[in-house]
């Protein structure tokens, strides 16, 4: 192990305890969005009595905590953690379940903020061996507020150079149950998928429905167009470039004797890259209107831009995951063949700076069988996890820091 992690996992393990309290007070009551006061207030308590400058945000309640090392002047490092919850009921029958109707911290956001609060204490404690900068983003609104654009739109990475090096590294955990507690999982280039919002409207012309010749039913246009949907990812996009369109609402009518005159389809489209993105944006468009069209009808196709794909730096995965290796073991690493279709703010972040995301598995101990994934209204995650966590956090700070020194 080089020397400068010596002694990384022991202390995570120490400060294993205070993260899980601020996780579970963070986790009984979640906010949501780019408004997280209550969340704030509990970070900057976390941070209170470290040597560290803090920024609040203005346009939302984010905090950007620096600390600067004593050894000299060095590499500045940004490490993320988001905030925000989901607004979903939690049924996970927890000690520490959500007191907030409507509200529950189903993608462990709470540990995010937990583990890079703790990171931070350690790398405090060994401020005078630090050459260099290190800054802690905590984010409200990933959950689709594109608060990480926010921040960086206030200042993000100014706050975080400023009177030093800019930000030469940038990097962030996400927990998932869907993976072995403790292990760390990566992949250069594309990790996370483009995430886009798609909302198509079939107009007809309503009347009766005992006679369905004399209106212009919606309905069956709208269900013909979802299913060649799924044709035209299957026939029209290269599988090793892939594609996701998903409907996950659709809406019409009021009663059962009556043929509505709209029609409306609600869903996702993720896609790993720009062309892809662009000619499957195009394609529902025009397999939409065509759709339409050819029964006398019209569509109107809205697609909401959302978040870029997360594009991890090549060279920052190979030492973010090697780092992760000399800490916890070989075996406790794992690279990801193929990227995954959720999407990640913090993917605006890595269209600035050079950086990695890296997954941490949390999954529960004695779960046999599938396990309730990020977004689930009964996600539970392994605490224990957290340690390895807030060392890799640590790790991969004091390494690239270490850079510096002569």
């Amino acid at each position: 192990m080089d020397a400068v992690l010596g002694g990384v996992v022991d202390e995570a393990r120490q400060l294993l305890a205070g993260a899980v309290d601020l996780r579970r007070r963070l986790h009984r009551r979640p906010e949501l969005g780019l408004e997280l006061p209550s969340t704030q207030e509990a970070i900057l308590e976390a941070l209170d009595d470290l040597p560290v400058v803090v920024h609040r945000g203005t346009a939302t309640t984010s905090v950007v905590a620096i600390l600067d090392g004593t050894a000299g002047p060095g590499p500045t490092i940004l490490l993320r953690g988001d905030m925000d919850a989901l607004p979903m009921p939690e049924d996970t029958g927890a000690e520490y379940a959500s007191q907030v109707p409507g509200a529950m911290h189903a993608c462990g956001h709470d540990s995010h903020v937990a583990m890079l609060a703790a990171a931070a204490r350690m790398l405090a404690g060994r401020r005078d061996d630090l050459a260099g900068r290190v800054a802690f983003m905590f984010q409200p609104g990933e959950e689709g507020h594109h608060g990480a654009r926010v921040m960086l739109e206030e200042g993000l990475l100014d706050h975080a150079a400023a009177g030093a090096e800019p930000v030469s590294m940038a990097f962030a955990l996400h927990q998932t149950p869907a993976i072995a507690s403790g292990v760390v999982a990566s992949r250069g280039a594309a990790l996370l998928a483009a995430g886009d919002t798609l909302r198509v409207v079939v107009r007809g012309r309503g009347g009766h429905a005992s006679a369905p010749h004399q209106a212009l039913d919606p309905i069956p246009i709208a269900c013909e167009v979802v299913t060649a949907l799924q044709s035209l990812v299957t026939r029209r996009v290269d599988a090793f470039d892939p594609a996701v369109i998903t409907i996950a609402r659709i809406t019409a009518g009021t009663t059962s004797n009556v043929i509505p005159e709209e029609a409306e389809l609600y869903g996702t489209v993720r896609t790993v890259s720009d062309r892809t993105r662009r000619e499957v944006h195009a394609a529902v468009r025009r397999l939409a209107e065509g759709i339409a069209a050819a029964h006398g009808a019209e569509a109107r196709v809205e697609l909401e831009t959302g978040f870029p794909v997360t594009m991890n730096d090549v060279d920052a995965v190979d030492f973010a995951l090697d780092t992760a290796g000399l800490l916890l073991g070989p075996g406790s690493v794992r690279r990801m063949p193929a990227p995954v279709m959720g999407s990640e703010d913090w993917s605006y972040v890595l269209q600035q700076v050079p950086g990695a995301m890296a997954f941490l598995g949390s999954r529960p101990p004695g779960v046999e069988g599938p396990v309730a994934s990020n977004h689930s209204n009964r996600m539970m995650l392994d605490e224990e996890a957290m340690a390895a966590g807030i060392a890799v956090h640590a790790g991969v700070a004091l390494r690239w820091l270490d850079r510096g020194l002569p």
